[in-house]
């Protein structure tokens, strides 16, 4: 049952990858306003696949210490002592990549895994309470730093990222994926890591939890627009992504509950099936498909198309169709199966895996 727990856990990342190349090629290449089918379609995986990535990171930080019941002192300080060197690692090369993408998510990433270094250990009970945390201090910065600080909206800029003030600003307020909320996320993932996952109960309360809200939070989203509240509170309750409010937080988590639960599900019963071990594979490789995908993958897009790459910044130019942007997401995810099984046949782990591993030892 284990081995069947990991599959689903990766095909969660798998598909969280997924939708992290529809959303960033459609940022750079695309527009998040196309009213078409096919255009609202994409616009789906924004935020909910950002969650997943976050939420499956967290929940590997505690499947690896998953017998941390038996664990000496010594035990918990090496593997204490690991953890904060992986979020080092993924730090640097978050701010070694933000040059290139703006939008990277890598340093933040880090962020969150050095928090969770010091609380590795803690009652899981604490995990859920960090998320509320999480989520009730960012509410409260809304009231002293107005959230579009340093930001040109018009192409998504941030003015003083590579001062001290605006670098601490953006890294733990008004960032893409800023501690404050965003590490809510992570904790829920290391919650959700601590439970017994193979108990069908339990998965089920999972799922019916996740659909609750879901459900509840969609409908609180459709009744608001019918009775025509007032702008704020519609833009509180409707925003997608930025600013990371409430509303968006519970209706991310809770898609991401829902789609991990299935995932296992999927993965108990078809984990003999090619394109599921494909695709486990390909979502063991996350760090480098991420990557890849923002470089190899843009300069390819570029290429093909023509257009200008920008940076991670919304670009000026010819704007492509949806069905484009997801034809070419598609063939790039199948593409990027194929270089993981091949990869990982000769060595093992992937390539960025690799390295961190030899780094945090």
């Amino acid at each position: 049952m284990m081995r069947q727990r990991i599959i689903g856990f990766d095909l969660a990342r798998a598909y969280a990858i997924f939708g992290m190349f529809i959303v960033n090629f459609n940022f750079c290449f695309g527009s998040f306003q196309d009213k078409s089918l096919t255009g609202q379609f994409l616009n789906l995986f924004t935020g909910n696949s950002t969650a997943i990535f976050i939420i499956c990171a967290g929940m590997g930080v505690s499947l690896m210490t998953s017998n941390h019941l038996n664990y000496s002192q010594q035990d918990k300080e090496k593997y204490k002592s690991i953890i904060l060197k992986r979020s080092w690692f993924l730090f640097a090369l978050g701010l070694l990549l933000y040059n290139w993408w703006a939008g990277d998510i890598l340093h933040f990433y880090g962020g969150y895994m050095h928090i969770a270094a010091f609380i590795l250990f803690v009652p899981k009970r604490y995990y859920l309470i960090g998320c509320l945390l999480a989520i009730l201090i960012f509410h409260i910065l809304l009231f002293i730093i107005p959230i579009f600080t340093s930001w040109d909206m018009t192409i998504f800029k941030y003015a003083d990222f590579w001062t001290i003030k605006g670098f601490l600003r953006n890294t733990f307020y008004n960032g893409w994926n800023s501690i404050f909320p965003w590490v809510a996320y992570f904790l829920l993932g290391m919650w959700l890591g601590r439970i017994n996952w193979n108990e069908p109960k339990i998965r089920k309360r999972i799922f019916v939890a996740g659909l609750t809200f879901f459900l509840l939070f969609e409908g609180l989203r459709k009744y608001a627009l019918y009775k025509q509240f007032d702008r704020q509170i519609l833009d509180y309750i409707n925003f997608d992504y930025f600013p990371p409010y409430l509303p968006f937080m519970i209706i991310t988590a809770s898609f991401a509950l829902m789609a991990i639960t299935l995932c296992i599900w999927i993965g108990e019963k078809f984990e003999k099936n090619i394109i599921i071990k494909w695709l486990a594979v390909t979502g063991k490789m996350t760090l480098t498909n991420y990557v890849q995908h923002l470089t190899i993958g843009m300069l390819i897009f570029q290429f093909l198309t023509g257009s200008k790459y920008t940076g991670g910044y919304l670009q000026m130019g010819k704007i492509l169709s949806p069905t484009y942007i997801l034809t070419f997401s598609f063939c790039y995810f199948v593409a990027s199966i194929f270089f993981s099984v091949l990869w990982t046949k000769k060595f093992g782990r992937g390539p960025l895996e690799i390295l961190m591993r030899k780094i945090s030892g």
